[in-house]
Formats: structure tokens, sequence, C-alpha cells
């Protein structure tokens, strides 16, 4: 899973009716251009509300306002002071074509920005110093300092945070397709940054990849074998033209789900993970509609299906709400790897309550009250009406307070209102309730793609024209759908 440190049922209420149905009429700082559900094959259709769209143009500026344009390098969290997140800059790329799509920025700029971002990666010193270096073995380190772009701290080489940097890579790669000197270069840059990764050399454990390795102590002492976001990440080491893995990891991989199997909350049967990030950041650049692995053949269902039950499973918990949390609801939940208030446990209301800072929050797990909207609004593309609704909903009743220059804050804690408490992040304020002060980058990026892709599938029906993607799928055994 990332970590900084370390790392039911259906409304029958339509668009029109959700946002007829808001506390008070949004009205968008700024004008905003037209931009609602692909199916398989998607026609580009404009936003149903104007809250919608200015949530996603906000979310794009994240990235055009914040990163650096001479190396791409995006910042892990802002306003605060912080290092750059080479998964935040995998987003960025992502975001750069959406914007030219929305007519946020020009194709030319969207160039120079990817090509100043690709060349500076491609340049970026790789060896096995604890400092002097960007990354090892064609992987990079989880966070990069600001300037020199080198490890920050006692960062990781990340494999999950390189798979969501190439995620992005690529997609720029079958974006820029024209015979532009730029758009060659790009291309040509993105099979240098792919085909320099040695996937092999970091599963100690084989068939399984592990999570990372330090300089200072070798390879982390855990693996991706259980059902995660891990799904890119195995599809890229499969796809590889130079270092793949062999074919029979995902079968290896994958047949382990069954322990995650289950349909706890809201009835509906699928693999469990208690994080919603968990069930997004792959399908961010996969389109795994319709297209089928030997695992997801015999359940009967497709990724995507997978992902769409658990955002319904998230909502039936948040009505539930065993643990009696303030504001959870059918149209205010969400569960996701983000900020919280601290570590530290006080009385509410006569029973003992803990709190967490930036943890994992799920289903049932390190559920402390804390709700991230990025966990609704990146869920658009599985379940529009409820992530629509969920939007407008958390927008009406917290207002300014959740929602500002970049769209909506990490994140949100209606029950803590006590104002004498150790914060690690934000602030309380008595009546509403605890509210982060930061963006984070690998949010906002989540809710720029997903939202494209519910409108228009863009990020889908590029990234099916890649050919290391494709290679990847029917390595890894996908059949059926578009891959057919």
């Amino acid at each position: 899973m990332i970590d900084r440190r370390q790392m039911l049922g259906h409304s029958t209420l339509g668009l029109a009716g959700l946002m007829a149905g808001c506390a008070a009429p949004f009205r968008p700082s700024t004008p905003l251009p037209s931009a609602a559900l692909p199916g398989p094959e998607t026609i580009a259709t404009p936003m149903p509300s104007a809250l919608l769209a200015d949530l996603h143009h906000r979310s794009f500026r994240y990235f055009w306002d914040t990163t650096d344009p001479v190396t791409g390098l995006a910042p892990d969290r802002w306003p605060t002071p912080s290092f750059a997140s080479i998964a935040a800059v995998g987003f960025a790329l992502t975001a750069y074509p959406i914007g030219v799509e929305n007519g946020w920025i020009t194709r030319d700029q969207a160039r120079a920005r990817t090509l100043a971002t690709l060349e500076f990666f491609a340049a970026a010193p790789q060896g096995d110093s604890r400092s002097d270096d960007s990354g090892f073995k064609g992987l990079f380190y989880h966070f990069l300092g600001r300037t020199k772009g080198h490890r920050f701290a006692r960062a990781e080489l990340s494999t999950i945070d390189t798979a969501l940097l190439i995620g992005g890579v690529l997609f720029a790669q079958s974006w820029f397709d024209t015979e532009h000197p730029g758009d060659v270069r790009i291309r040509a840059l993105a099979d240098q940054l792919y085909a320099a990764i040695d996937w092999t050399w970091i599963t100690p454990r084989a068939p399984f990849m592990a999570m990372g390795w330090h300089p200072e102590s070798g390879f982390i002492p855990h693996d991706w074998n259980i059902y995660n976001e891990g799904l890119l990440l195995y599809i890229l080491a499969l796809g590889s033209p130079t270092h793949a893995l062999p074919a029979q990891s995902w079968d290896a991989w994958t047949s382990r789900f069954d322990a995650q199997w289950g349909d706890r909350w809201g009835g509906e049967p699928h693999v469990q993970f208690p994080a919603l990030f968990i069930h997004q950041y792959s399908h961010c650049w996969i389109d795994f509609r319709g297209i089928r692995d030997r695992y997801m053949t015999a359940k009967g269902i497709d990724y995507f299906e997978n992902s769409r039950r658990a955002v319904r499973a998230q909502r039936a918990y948040a009505i539930a709400n065993p643990e009696g949390w303030v504001g959870y609801g059918p149209d205010v939940w969400g569960l996701t790897a983000c900020d919280g208030p601290g570590d530290f446990a006080i009385d509410i209301g006569g029973r003992r309550r803990e709190f967490f800072s930036y943890a994992a929050r799920g289903v049932g797990d390190r559920d402390d009250g804390t709700l991230a909207p990025t966990a609704a609004a990146a869920s658009i593309a599985f379940e529009p009406e409820l992530s629509s609704r969920a939007i407008a909903t958390m927008h009406a009743r917290y207002g300014a307070r959740i929602y500002g220059k970049y769209g909506f804050l990490d994140s949100f804690n209606p029950t803590l209102t006590a104002t004498s408490v150790p914060l690690k992040h934000g602030s309380v304020d008595p009546a509403a309730g605890w509210v982060d002060d930061d963006y984070l980058g690998i949010d906002q990026g989540a809710i720029v793609v997903m939202m494209e892709n519910w409108r228009t599938g863009l990020v889908w029906t590029t990234m099916r024209r890649n050919p290391h993607i494709r290679r990847g799928l029917q390595r890894a055994g996908f059949t059926g759908g578009w891959l057919t």
C-alpha cells in the first residue's frame, strides 16, 4: 500500500434532482469550459453540473500550478512545503493531456511540460548511493528532493510508486502521437524509461515483487502478494520488453485473492480491501471493463465490477455506521489513505475515541471518523450517481472549510470538535470539527483522471493503444472485450 510514512444500494435520484437538492446553488469563481459516463465506446458529453466541472478544473490546476516546469517534479502536498512524489508526477503527466482536451491549456504547453519531465527523469542519476541518486535499476525513490531531484531523506526505492509514474509516462507516449519532433522525443523517452526498469531484480522472494528497497538495508521484507493496487504494477512488470517477470507470476499472485473474497458489506461478493484507493489507482490507466483474467473469469465478473462493488460496500458501511461517527451516511462516505488529525485518544460523548495521523483508512480498519473526499470523487467512473451525490452533499454541507483553490482538501473529521488535542495536521472548529490544511497530489490526480475517464474515457481509450500495456495484459491472461 502507499503510505507516506513507509509506506447499498443504488440511488434512483437523477443528476438533475441531485443538483437541485443541494443546500445552496454552486457558483464557480471562474468561467469553466463545458466538460458523463463513458461506456466501452465513449461519447463525450458536458459535465452535468457546474460543481463537477469546477472540481475537475481545480483539481487539474493543482498540477499545472504547483509542478516545477523545469523538472516536472510535482509536490507530494500543498501548501505545506514538501518533497516531490513520483506517484504525483505520474498523475501530473496524465493530467496535462486532460487539460488540453478540456481547453485549459494548449497542446504546446502540455508537450513542453511533458518533455521537460521525461528529459529530467531520463537524465536523473541511477545508483546505490544513499543520497546522490534518484533511483536504482531503473526504479525511482518514492520521494525526491525538489531541487536536485535526488532521494529525499530515507525514502524507499518504491515499486508501486514507480508503477504509478510509468502509468503517466506510457499515457504520454500514446497520447502524443504525431510526427512533431517533441512528440517523437516523448515517445522515445518513454520507451527508454520503461525499458530501464529491472523488475526481475526486485523479486527476492519470487514470484512476488518486494514493496521496495533501501540502500542501507536492502529489500523491504514485504511483498505485493495480496489483492491491492498492484494490478498496474504486475501488468507493467509482465509487459516489459527487457526485464519481464515470468507470465506465471500473475496466476501465482491472483491465486491468493480468495482469502479476501467476501460480501461483508452490501451483500455483493468481491475481492475486498478496506481502503478505496486500492480499488481505484490501477483503473486510472487501464480500462478493465469487459476484459478478464483467469481468476475473474472464474468469479463471473471483471476488475471494474469488483471496484464498483467495493464502492457500494463502503457506502453501505457508512450508512450502517457501526462506530457512530458524526456525518456518515448515504451521501457522505469515503475511507482511503489520507491525513488525519494526529495520533492520540480522547473521550468524546462518554466514549473513548482513537485518532490517527496519515493512515490507510477503510471499512472496519483504522476508521477514526476521518473522511477523504477523493475516495468518493475518484469513484465517479464506477458509480456516477453515488459519487456525484457525495460530492454535492459534502460541498453543500461543509462548504469552504473543505473546498478551496484546488478543489477538496485532503480530509476532514466532523466528530473531532475538541480543540485541546495534539494535532499533527489541520485545525479544529469546535462546531464543525477537524479539517486538513493540505491538498495531496495523489488525491487530486485520482480525481482528475477518473472524472475524465467518466466524462470521455480519454485515458482508458488512449492506453488501449499502448503496446506495453496490451502485452502485459495478454501475458497475464486477460482476454475478451476491447483487448480482443
